[in-house]
């Protein structure tokens, strides 16, 4: 391999290119291993984006495993929830679809085997005292009195556990390592618990079950994973995770921790997120404003963009916090591509023209998009009486305002310049509607008028236009980072303003039976999506970001 594409990999790569040249591993194997007890979020993109796309460079296969080891907070929904966000992100497993609780009685025969080799026991102790025990990171654990239980002692215990003689969190099964470890988790942890919930795949079939760290690397192992990438909090389990490998012999897993996907204004945390919608802080996980990825998607990311946000800011070996602008940069750029341009008028002010005839409606065509042909024309309906926004109409306009105002001219998207003659106030002093006159030979595309406007406004027709409502998102929280304060909880710093709710918006036409899902840019305003609570009856839009790129901005000065 030559060094020009040698320099192109990332570090992971780059150590299992290393592996496959030196004979360490033949394959590539990797898997995603969700936990089912909430909704994936933008985290989980850099984790899901790592372990297909590094698999699939080098030829390899990908596993989705839920590791399902806590009935307590884990439902079937989430199972289906996630199927669906990894296949919209435009990822496959194939027939590859596997749960840790497919090995529950696998698992069992490894805790019997460490067992049996006197490196583990069954502990009476509470979960109190077993925490005291540990000790401090800077003091030494203490061992547990029921340590040096004999093998056979030990062997009976934990089968009357497994059979359902104890009740819950009477008894649990301990590693037996080194209670002076400097590493925290290699103080004797607890491998198995008694907890008598229903889960959502074995049913009451078992009474007790593994603990994460058990369950995790031995089932990588039964799938013969070559490659465990996982965020870099995972570092310091690594070499407890080895200790199970060596001792029970089991198929070695090579694990590689990068830095987890932290976004500014974002939260990464699934108890968090569901506390979010306990509380009804938000109206679900898939609410707009959640940094889930069905959130994302219902506020109209496109799935492209989060595998360009993914694959832009890299994989790292140390925490940082991403720039939302950056998210927003790579929504913009991908929507700016693919979607149609259409009109929609948010804060309507009616605009009667005077000279133009009552009975007649004319056919204006545009384009759909500007930057790709291939998307076609459109043709939308003008009239003589339209809305446009309420924002490009003063009273007073400065010199640099090109809009519209008194006396002043300006043209009308793909139609006629009009000028403003007139305005009408309603008693409380609100302009109401504009009387305006328009130039019939400056149509745009054959204008012989010879009349100059330097600003071009969107409309619709209001005998055609479409009432939509028309949800506009702000970010859920007011500070970059809602968790730096551990003396104050996070639900303080969320944003009062993140939702406005635009009941009585306008849309061209052409949008009556748009389809839930579909990605939009109203011209001069921003990226909608229509959101999954719209109808043919009505409309509803979601804004997905505003038109105006920050983050594209920053670097242009740099």
């Amino acid at each position: 391999m030559t060094n020009e594409k040698r320099e192109s990999l990332n570090f992971i790569e780059q150590i299992i290119e290393d592996d496959l040249k030196n004979g360490v591993n033949e394959v590539v194997h990797t898997r995603f291993p969700p936990e089912p007890n909430g909704y994936l979020h933008i985290g989980h993109v850099k984790a899901i984006c790592t372990n297909f796309g590094i698999a699939e460079k080098f030829g390899g296969l990908t596993n989705l495993r839920f590791d399902d080891t806590n009935p307590t907070t884990e439902e079937t929904e989430y199972v289906d929830n996630i199927r669906n966000d990894i296949k919209w992100l435009g990822f496959d497993w194939a027939d590859r679809e596997y749960y840790a609780s497919d090995y529950f009685p696998k698992l069992y025969e490894f805790a019997v085997k460490l067992i049996k080799k006197g490196l583990a026991y069954v502990d009476d102790s509470t979960a109190e005292e077993i925490a005291d025990m540990k000790g401090t990171p800077t003091e030494h654990g203490k061992n547990s009195p029921f340590r040096e239980r004999s093998i056979d002692e030990n062997l009976e215990l934990f089968e009357k556990m497994k059979n359902g003689a104890f009740p819950d969190s009477a008894k649990v099964l301990r590693a037996k390592i080194d209670m002076s470890s400097p590493n925290m988790h290699m103080r004797d942890p607890v491998l198995y618990r008694i907890k008598r919930e229903h889960h959502h795949r074995t049913g009451d079939d078992w009474v007790i079950y593994p603990m994460y760290d058990f369950a995790h690397g031995q089932s990588d192992a039964i799938e013969n994973i070559t490659y465990s990438l996982c965020s870099i909090e995972f570092r310091h389990h690594r070499p407890l995770y080895d200790w199970f490998i060596e001792k029970l012999e089991i198929f070695p897993s090579r694990q590689i921790e990068f830095a987890r996907m932290n976004v500014a204004y974002m939260i990464t945390s699934k108890r968090r997120l569901k506390r979010l919608v306990e509380e009804g802080i938000v109206s679900d996980w898939d609410d707009p404003r959640m940094p889930t990825v069905s959130g994302m998607r219902r506020r109209g990311y496109p799935a492209a963009a989060l595998r360009a946000f993914s694959d832009k800011t890299g994989l790292t070996k140390r925490d940082n916090v991403i720039e939302i602008e950056l998210l927003e940069s790579c929504v913009r750029e991908e929507l700016n591509r693919t979607t149609a341009r259409v009109m929609g008028v948010l804060n309507p002010l009616k605009v009667i023209i005077s000279n133009y005839p009552e009975d007649i409606t004319e056919e204006i065509e545009l384009e759909n998009n500007p930057g790709d042909p291939n998307m076609g024309t459109r043709k939308i309906p003008f009239s003589r009486e339209l809305y446009i926004e309420r924002e490009d109409f003063m009273e007073d306009p400065p010199k640099k305002f090109f809009r519209l105002g008194p006396g002043r001219n300006v043209r009308l998207k793909g139609a006629y310049i009009i000028h403003c003659d007139d305005f009408v106030k309603n008693e409380n002093g609100e302009i109401t509607e504009l009387h305006c006159s328009y130039y019939p030979d400056s149509r745009s595309g054959s204008d012989t008028s010879g009349i100059k406007s330097k600003g071009v406004l969107h409309w619709v027709s209001v005998n055609h236009a479409l009432e939509a409502e028309v949800r506009l998102y702000d970010r859920l929280f007011t500070a970059p980072d809602p968790l730096a304060d551990a003396e104050t909880d996070f639900i303080e710093h969320i944003n009062p303003d993140s939702l406005t709710i635009i009941e009585k918006a306008f849309v061209e036409p052409s949008l009556k039976n748009v389809r839930v899902g579909r990605q939009l840019q109203f011209m001069r305003k921003g990226y909608f999506c229509v959101d999954s609570d719209s109808t043919p009856e009505k409309l509803v839009f979601n804004q997905t970001v505003t038109l105006k790129d920050s983050w594209a901005k920053i670097q242009k000065n740099k």
